[in-house]
């Protein structure tokens, strides 16, 4: 006869209350499965909507349909909230945010009071399952839940509050939790935007979340290797992994996440082997972002959005990475087909001064992963083709800042506080990869060079990746700042008769590290 479990598998409890561990062991949990996701894929069953590799799919039959639960929805408080923009920031906005268990009717208060949230929009909930592995973790059920918020107005701020059934955040007892977000303007203004990639969960990635919110950031780009729940990032299945990893960091960043868009791709670590369709299942489940990319429900990390006079575009790199080669080619070149589309698109936009792409992969760094020849091979003839302003990558965790490249060679030297013109010198590359994670360092014998800190400026000896995970030395030019600390880039776009952008790198104190200008025609 079998022992019944009077316990709470400890995964569980660290993230219940304690009325909802009393819940849990009042009554088995009944769900009904969401969202087509790689947990299916990995028991055995290949579901539609969850395709392989060039294989096509009724993008209708991802539609999750509303959960259940024998859970009382009173005692189930929703944690992790994130925004981020749809396809028009001006007026789309998707809230997302997690729950310990199913519930029913979830959906989104929203109004210009916080004390008048009259209207009601109709959220879905996002079932992923990771199964478990003897000996190593249990089976894991994680529910996410996503609102659509359109047709709102350009430069409004708008009070939100998440909820469901039984459990309803225009209550007295739940006011506290009502959030703030703002629509992008309807003409350009001056603004912020902050990026970084390669945060996880630490003292460092919260400190550094504390510098972003002190920016003021209209937005926030995150380049990859967002939680680092997968600690090996090969992109197989051997990988160490555990999911709940993203519980605490979606509860470490809401503080931020929850008023500041946080708009992300994808990184090495990212690709969740136990999730289909190519280990993005996860990420399908946990973000909502805009869905303008050449395949939404298979490359969730490509997007683009326009905010005031810049326009920003998220890659894929994993698709096109020399090193880390799980996604080589997944996209069969349609990743870099849509990119030159809309690169040229984003050049022909009135009002667009200034294009910024975001990836993981570096396309130059002399730091531990070095530059990826794939990435130079696929989209740097693009990039000098329109032109883009600057680049943001993560991946090394550093901070590097190159002078203007073109060609592959320095175009114009950019030391701390000058000005460079794309249309002349070519494109500034920044690698932002200080978020949070364990630190990097740069090649035996090269010497770190910020602001307050410059030291002589000289060649590198360094590597890139090429074609079959092999690397080939190459000694640079272009390493123009290096800094070995946590950090972050706050970048100030103008608009008017002299747009610029005001690019600075930050320390995880907030002290400036480097400046440079992007001047297009100056």
């Amino acid at each position: 006869m079998e022992t019944p479990d009077v316990g709470i598998p400890e995964h569980l409890a660290v993230r219940m209350n304690m009325a909802e561990q009393y819940e849990y062991l009042r009554t088995k949990l009944s769900r009904r499965r969401t969202l087509v996701t790689a947990g299916a894929v990995a028991a055995g069953g290949l579901l539609t909507g969850c395709a392989g590799k060039g294989t096509t799919t009724d993008n209708k039959a991802a539609l999750p349909t509303p959960a259940t639960s024998k859970v009382p929805g009173a005692v189930v408080t929703p944690f992790g909230r994130h925004l981020a923009f749809g396809a028009d920031p001006k007026t789309a906005m998707r809230i997302s945010w997690q729950v310990p268990f199913a519930v029913r009717k979830p959906y989104v208060r929203v109004g210009l009071k916080p004390d008048d949230l009259s209207r009601r929009i109709t959220a879905e909930v996002r079932d992923l399952h990771t199964p478990g592995l003897t000996g190593v973790r249990p089976a894991v059920e994680q529910y996410y839940v996503h609102a659509a918020l359109d047709d709102l107005h350009p430069g409004t701020t708008y009070y939100y509050g998440v909820g469901h059934e039984g459990y309803d955040p225009a209550a007295p007892a739940h006011r506290s939790t009502i959030g703030t977000f703002r629509t992008a303007p309807g003409n350009p203004e001056k603004f912020v935007f902050t990026a970084f990639g390669d945060q996880g969960v630490s003292n460092a990635a919260a400190a550094n979340d504390h510098v972003v919110l002190r920016e003021d950031p209209a937005f926030h780009l995150h380049a990859g290797d967002i939680c680092y729940a997968d600690t090996n990032g090969l992109g197989k299945t051997t990988d160490g992994y555990d999911p709940t990893y993203w519980d605490l960091f979606l509860k470490q960043n809401e503080p931020v996440s929850r008023s500041v868009p946080w708009m992300v791709t994808t990184g090495n670590h990212d690709m969740e082997a136990w999730y289909s369709p190519d280990g993005y299942g996860g990420q399908l489940a946990r973000w909502s972002l805009p869905e303008n990319g050449f395949d939404p429900t298979h490359a969730p990390g490509v997007y683009s959005f326009v905010y005031g006079n810049v326009g920003v575009v998220a890659l894929d790199a994993n698709d096109v990475s020399y090193e880390i080669t799980a996604n080589l080619g997944y996209t069969e070149g349609k990743q870099t087909k849509w990119l030159d589309g809309r690169l040229r698109e984003l050049r022909a936009t009135k009002g667009v001064d200034f294009v910024v792409v975001f990836f993981h992969h570096c396309a130059y760094s002399t730091s531990s992963h070095a530059s990826d020849g794939g990435v130079r091979a696929e989209w740097l003839p693009l990039f000098a083709k329109h032109q883009v302003d600057l680049v943001i990558n993560g991946h090394n965790h550093v901070y590097e800042r190159t002078d203007a490249i073109r060609d592959n060679t320095v175009g114009r030297a950019v030391p701390i506080g000058a000005s460079t013109d794309p249309t002349k010198d070519g494109i500034v590359y920044v690698t932002a990869g200080g978020g949070g994670r364990d630190l990097y360092g740069f090649p035996a014998g090269v010497k770190e060079s910020y602001e307050g800190h410059v030291t002589r400026h000289g060649t590198v000896d360094t590597v890139e990746w090429a074609k079959g995970q092999h690397t080939k030395a190459e000694t640079v030019e272009w390493s123009r700042v290096r800094y070995r600390g946590f950090s972050l880039l706050s970048v100030e776009a103008e608009s008017g008769s002299t747009p610029r952008l005001k690019v600075s790198a930050l320390d995880g104190n907030g002290k400036r590290i480097d400046h440079f200008e992007v001047r297009r025609g100056r």
